[in-house]
């Protein structure tokens, strides 16, 4: 049984600078700029911006204000709204321990690229040489073949991991110390690499092509699709990440205030990671190898663009060391993030001691996460994270929207929001319109859009070059037990009963002061 009094945050700023470093990460490195790229520079920046703000910003302040409200992880907070609502909090902590599992063998990829990136010294003009590095490394084969683990690639996992616990052991608190560190340390890297980046010869056209919009990308549906996408993967909504955070945070705190604060300083660093992609790959004649693929830019094309970045080849090498250390001080923040909204949502639930949830949680994570650094593991991870962020994900965000929007209310929500608000207050329009009309629809149109490209224009196949059955085991039935997890965890509890478990009932009060 859980004991003592429930964690929180040492400062307000320690709450703001742990959900940016939760919201900043790998995606707005290496996926932002990609997109733009993709769909017309500017044009992705402006929609991407206005889904920020008619999207993004709302449905983070409904979690962050409905967790401080009942100090409940994801699952205690939405049975808190409704009791029929339990299942939306199972699903979205079950789909967040999913995704824990692969992100941090990205953050351990990076961890093992920082190290390897010296090689780049003596690789000065050759892109091949490069972009190869990383499959040389990990000896990945790309399908699903090949089942003996890179002992390299071993060793930084394990690594990884310890980083991880470490990170969260005393949960808010120590999550508090860390991201003092790991939140600032990133952006002065991605400001150096913005400074070398500009200054290249080519570095304008680059840009240009990043600021000024192609106005014929705004008549593609896909635009619309990916920005709506990017904003809701990249602020940690529904992934119980932000249900702990807003759990943590004191009653004073002015969730308006902190809400936009919050969400613009990721898209800040996300605009910084497109200055620093654009600028550094305008300057080396690389711009049209930009890709959307995040493991493909990080790993094959940037690689290429950093042995040609000077004739020079510990300068080269400087830089890499640069670039992969500023993507593990992004991936950390994020991968201990998940970990926090996992542990929090199943101790609160379940009435287990945080740190002993944290542990354990670390513990069979980390044996599920071997399965993704065999030499299969690149693409199994590519069909795990499909099935988790293009289905799971947007699902989970729909049927949120849904239960808080219609069958809680919204009046709630912004009345928490503005609970301890002076001079600016967030409109009620907004939030209202937001979480029960336009999120919900848009999120709509997103799963629909993915579930036609999967049956109607690749016959039911993510990828022909993987095994049937492996889309089956790694992406129909993870959503499976995604979204059966609430029946799973309900069986269980009633068993708990029976042994003296007290399930006791959350309520609303409305007796808070506005």
């Amino acid at each position: 049984m859980s004991s003592g009094k429930r964690d929180s945050w040492s400062s307000r700023g320690a709450f703001i600078l742990a959900s940016i470093g939760s919201a900043v990460g790998l995606g707005n490195a290496w996926r932002f700029p990609g997109l733009a790229k993709v769909h017309g520079g500017g044009a992705f920046l402006i929609v991407y911006l206005v889904a920020l703000f008619v999207i993004g910003i709302p449905l983070l302040m409904m979690e962050l204000s409905i967790a401080r409200k009942f100090h409940k992880g994801a699952i205690d907070s939405m049975r808190g709204t409704n009791k029929k609502s339990e299942f939306i909090g199972w699903s979205a902590t079950a789909n967040a321990f999913v995704i824990v599992t692969y992100y941090a063998v990205v953050f351990a990829w990076v961890l093992l690229m920082t190290v390897c990136a010296v090689k780049f010294a003596g690789m000065t003009g050759d892109g091949e040489a490069a972009g190869n590095l990383f499959f040389d490394v990990t000896k990945t084969t790309g399908i699903i073949e090949g089942w003996t683990i890179p002992i390299p690639v071993l060793i930084a996992l394990i690594v990884a991991w310890m980083l991880i616990y470490y990170c969260i052991r005393n949960g808010a608190k120590s999550v508090g110390k860390v991201v003092k560190y790991t939140v600032f340390i990133p952006l002065i890297l991605l400001g150096i690499m913005a400074v070398k980046g500009c200054t290249m010869p080519g570095a304008m056209a680059g840009l240009k092509k990043f600021f000024i919009p192609d106005v014929n990308a705004f008549a593609d549906p896909s635009l619309w699709i990916d920005a709506i996408g990017q904003v809701f993967y990249s602020l940690s909504i529904m992934m119980a990440i932000m249900f702990a955070y807003g759990s943590y945070v004191d009653e004073k705190v002015n969730l308006a205030v902190d809400g936009i604060i919050i969400a613009l300083s990721d898209a800040a660093v996300s605009v910084l990671s497109g200055i620093v992609m654009f600028s550094t790959m305008g300057g080396v004649g690389m711009l049209d190898n930009m890709s959307a693929s995040g493991i493909a830019t990080a790993f094959i094309i940037y690689p290429q663009a950093i042995v040609n970045l000077t004739s020079v080849g510990w300068f080269n090498a400087l830089f890499g060391v640069i670039f992969y250390l500023m993507l593990v001080t992004l991936a950390i923040d994020s991968a201990f993030s998940i970990i926090e909204g996992v542990s929090a949502s199943l101790s609160d639930r379940l009435k287990i001691d945080p740190r002993k949830t944290t542990k354990v949680t670390c513990v069979i994570a980390s044996v599920i996460s071997l399965l993704y650094v065999t030499r299969a593991g690149l693409a199994w991870l590519d069909i795990v994270d499909h099935w988790t962020n293009m289905i799971n994900l947007i699902l989970i965000g729909i049927i949120e929207c849904i239960a808080i929007g219609w069958f809680f209310g919204t009046d709630k929500v912004v009345k928490q929001i503005n609970r301890n608000t002076v001079n600016f207050r967030i409109p009620a329009f907004w939030i209202n319109a937001s979480i029960k009309f336009i999120a919900p629809l848009a999120l709509a149109i997103l799963f629909v859009w993915n579930i036609y490209d999967l049956f109607m224009l690749n016959g039911g196949r993510y990828n022909n070059d993987y095994a049937f059955w492996a889309e089956i085991a790694g992406g129909w039935a993870v959503s499976a037990f995604v979204f059966l997890s609430g029946i799973i965890a309900r069986i269980v509890i009633n068993k708990k009963k029976k042994n003296g478990f007290v399930d006791e009932d959350i309520i609303w009060e409305e007796n808070d002061p506005e």
